[in-house]
């Protein structure tokens, strides 16, 4: 006969091993908590501090003082439109240039490209995301933008063309990863289907595989427009930081300044607690509500389409 003591023991086994399990789940489970909650807490933190050393200029700036054309902080005058034009001017120069040469490039790598190729491909495109923008800023100034007054006949090869080819890089490979993952997450049935109904392989792949990744390819240009609009040190080296207003198309091949560059050129010599001080920082919260409202305008269109049935 099993002694009943015996019994006892292997019956506990699995008891203190499941009771292990579950604790061991539970204080998993609670550091992921606290680590997503903390972060949360820290963006709010951010965003708490920018608020209290901001929100003072919007009262010691009126409104039409603070969207005039004149950025002359030494005269009293803080306008921040010529700021605003510029810096949504090489950020939207720069994704039309990047947008096409990221998606094909996606296409490419996803659908066309052998295996060893893609092997090979991935890697190099996500090691140029490392690249440090203080090393593709020295680059711009001294291939780029003498390229740019040779060739195009400019004044000056610091200009908003010359930063919207630097940022178009280094968006590059944000909207290549996303948008070649959004082209992995089509179905394989849909491209069958395609080949099926006869369609050739660039059709299928144009008019079934890259609509149905729209979302993601959205996504990417998101993500894309936000490393572009929020990079300070490229575009502070290459763009010419003339505060001038972007009024015409010539505007493309003149020097312009933007909001990051103002902030990082302009934050080592203020005076803390000035007018100056705090438009700086009122600056980054025109900054946060832009891109604040791009996301918010990219989220709403998926959802749009999501409901309507257009996306997958």
């Amino acid at each position: 006969m099993s002694n009943p003591s015996t019994v006892k023991t292997r019956a506990s086994g699995p008891t203190r091993l499941r009771r292990r399990t579950r604790v061991s789940e539970f204080a998993l489970e609670t550091l992921i908590r606290v680590l997503g909650f903390s972060t949360i807490g820290f963006v709010l933190l951010i965003f708490l501090f920018l608020l209290r050393e901001g929100l003072p200029a919007f009262f010691q700036v009126s409104p039409a003082a603070l969207f005039s054309t004149h950025w002359y902080p030494t005269y009293g005058f803080f306008g921040t439109l010529p700021l605003i034009l510029g810096s949504l001017l090489v950020t939207l120069l720069a994704i039309v240039i990047a947008l096409p040469l990221g998606v094909a490039t996606a296409v490419f790598v996803r659908e066309v490209a052998p295996q060893w190729t893609r092997e090979i491909l991935k890697p190099v495109i996500e090691v140029l995301a490392g690249v440090p923008s203080v090393v593709l800023g020295f680059f711009g100034m001294t291939f780029v933008a003498p390229l740019v007054r040779e060739v195009l006949g400019a004044p000056t090869g610091l200009t908003a063309f010359s930063g919207a080819l630097i940022l178009a890089y280094m968006a590059l490979p944000t909207i290549i990863t996303v948008a070649e993952d959004a082209l992995d997450s089509v179905p394989r049935s849909l491209r069958d289907a395609g080949l099926a109904m006869g369609a050739t392989r660039w059709q299928t792949i144009w008019r079934v595989v890259v609509p149905g990744a729209r979302s993601g390819i959205l996504t990417a240009v998101m993500l894309g427009m936000g490393r572009a609009i929020g990079e300070t040190m490229a575009v502070m080296m290459v763009t010419g930081n003339a505060a001038v207003m972007p009024t015409s198309l010539v505007s493309l091949f003149r020097p312009i300044r933007t909001m990051t560059a103002t902030i990082a050129a302009e934050m080592g010599e203020v005076a803390r607690g000035s007018t100056h001080y705090h438009m700086l920082f009122g600056i980054g919260i025109i900054l946060f509500i832009l891109t604040f409202l791009i996301n918010l305008a990219a989220a709403s269109a998926i959802f749009q389409k999501k409901r309507k049935g257009g996306l997958r």
